[in-house]
């Protein structure tokens, strides 16, 4: 089934337009909350109720049994339920990108990157940014963007193209130029980069034909394109984070060290080293929805 009609329109299945129509109606019911009830709101749904419709919860705990084996089921299902409850305040956070900004006003980036940082500015060198689907993702570019900095992006467009139509707005209404992966978008935010440009990715996706790297002590494929990236155009690679705290509204937005030049497999598994660390300081706050640990076939 494809829904509306018109040239330009997404397409997909009759059950991909109605996961669809269901998502907006959640969104819109929601944004008509206030901030923090809203975003308190949508967590609780997620972990109570469309988090395990969906299947997240029981991939979120699959993936964490392959992690950590020897923990209990009831320790896993409790981390699960608190990785859908992140996963659904992110959700509506990006998709409330002014309220987002606005709460985020007064958070002051703190890390061993912001000099480096200040200086590559400074000097027009470019940076791109690494990060992964933890915390708020979306939380340190508000920050930044709001001292002054125009940062774009790479995005991954999602499967679901009804969704996706919407969902990218929640990425490209605001900030510096936001590309689709592919290879136009690939190109595009490589020019952008050239050009001095600040240009944020996020790595921690299953892609295929990619490099296995380990990640919390197991194989993933990982792309090589940042440090690539890096090294190609003299970036800085600086990998950042939006840690939730433990209120559940406010962040800490880290800004790490620069990630040193030398190959692109050597600087990308710092940076997966860098990401694992998070992840096992509070692994809540991880996506453990995602299918981040796939053969390669």
């Amino acid at each position: 089934m494809t829904q509306p009609d018109t040239h330009d329109a997404p397409h997909g299945s009759r059950s991909e337009w109605l996961q669809d129509r269901a998502l907006r109606a959640i969104i819109a019911t929601m944004n008509r909350l206030p901030y923090a009830t809203r975003v308190r709101t949508m967590g609780s749904v997620m972990a109570r109720a469309a988090g395990p419709l969906a299947g997240y919860r029981r991939r979120a705990m699959t993936q964490l049994a392959l992690i950590y084996p020897d923990m209990d089921t009831a320790t896993r299902r409790d981390l699960a339920i608190r990785v859908c409850d992140n996963f659904g305040r992110t959700l509506i956070e990006n998709y409330a990108n002014r309220d987002f900004a606005a709460h985020l006003a007064d958070t002051k980036p703190t890390g061993a990157g912001l000099a480096p940082l200040a200086q590559a500015r400074a000097d027009g060198r470019p940076v791109i940014f690494v990060t992964g689907h933890f915390g708020n993702f979306e939380a340190p570019r508000h920050v930044l963007t709001q001292a002054g900095m125009t940062i774009g992006g790479l995005y991954r467009p999602m499967a679901n193209a009804f969704v996706d139509s919407h969902y990218r707005e929640t990425m490209t209404s605001w900030g510096g130029p936001v590309f689709a992966q592919g290879s136009r978008g690939t190109i595009g935010f490589a020019r952008h980069i050239k050009g001095g440009g600040m240009g944020t990715l996020l790595f921690d996706v299953h892609v295929f034909r990619a490099t296995p790297i380990p990640f919390l002590g197991q194989p993933a494929l990982t792309s090589l394109a940042a440090a690539e990236m890096a090294l190609r155009f003299d970036a800085l690679l600086i990998p950042y984070f939006g840690t939730r705290q433990p209120d559940g509204l406010s962040f800490d937005v880290t800004v790490e060290a620069p990630i040193p030049h030398s190959d692109p497999v050597t600087m990308m598994t710092e940076a997966t080293d860098r990401l694992a660390a998070r992840v096992t300081a509070d692994p809540a706050q991880w996506f453990w929805v995602h299918r981040r640990w796939r053969s390669p076939a």
